[in-house]
């Protein structure tokens, strides 16, 4: 499988420009949703004939970083080879700000391990990408029940860990431009602690994508604010989990501080 991303950072190279398309739509996020809507009929295609494996899921997600930067988005991931640093899965436990993370995650992490997300179940439903979603045999949770997700993401987290596959956690019951701690549940810990897997935590900000008022996805793009991913090295979780946890809410707060949006309002 081809790795987009060899070494330990990668960043956006200076002079990529906007598609001639970008332009002539007045600078407009149309363009941009086009695009990304085109890579997605494309993934469901293949998803609908059972051709849609990690190689392919890897590739897709590519082709949607290449769509923000060509929309002028600038792309700054870090901390790479913390991901590959533990030897077999882990569970990485971060913040959730957007539809950007879902899409570019897969490109950064399915090349250096195999790898699943907890997904909400509404998700497998959704024209297209829920196709895709499927194949990728994510965890899904209603987010209705708390008790009955966690038997959910305990039970089959810890399938998917002794079978090598990784999982990704976004503890936050939504997406959220302002982090709040007290949103930030301990499931990617307990998860990680009753598989006996190190938790990768990692902070992001892709608030480049942002919320539509009625079509949550489409929302308007902003091309000053850049977007970053980093990935802190492997935490071994003990006890209680407690200092496990503090740590992944410190490290999100900390790059977020650093990021400037350590006040920010809203989504």
């Amino acid at each position: 499988m081809k790795t987009y991303f060899p070494g330990n950072e990668y960043h956006t190279p200076p002079g990529t420009s906007r598609a001639m398309g970008d332009y002539l739509t007045l600078g407009t996020r149309w363009y941009f949703h086009l695009n990304v809507m085109g890579v997605v009929w494309r993934a469901n295609r293949m998803a609908g004939a059972g051709e849609f494996n990690d190689s392919s899921w890897a590739y897709i997600s590519f082709q949607i970083l290449q769509c923000i930067e060509r929309a002028g988005g600038k792309c700054h991931f870090t901390g790479l080879d913390n991901i590959s640093k533990a030897d077999g899965p882990v569970v990485f436990v971060g913040n959730h700000m957007s539809v950007a993370e879902t899409f570019l995650m897969p490109s950064i992490i399915v090349p250096r391990k195999p790898v699943t997300f907890v997904v909400k179940k509404n998700l497998l439903d959704y024209p297209f990408f829920g196709t895709i979603l499927r194949s990728r045999s994510p965890i899904a949770v209603g987010r209705s029940d708390p008790k009955n997700d966690l038997k959910t993401v305990m039970e089959e987290g810890c399938a998917k860990l002794a079978d090598g596959v990784s999982v990704v956690v976004f503890p936050q019951s939504t997406r959220m431009r302002k982090f709040d701690p007290s949103k930030f549940n301990t499931i990617g810990v307990k998860l990680a602690k009753k598989a006996n897997v190190p938790v990768v935590p990692f902070a992001l900000r892709t608030d480049f994508w942002s919320t539509g008022p009625i079509l949550k996805d489409l929302g308007p793009i902003h091309r000053s604010r850049e977007l970053r991913i980093e990935f802190a090295e492997p935490i071994s979780v003990s006890g209680t989990g407690k200092e496990a946890q503090a740590a992944i809410i410190d490290f999100v707060k900390s790059r977020l501080d650093d990021w400037g949006l350590g006040d920010a309002k809203g989504k």
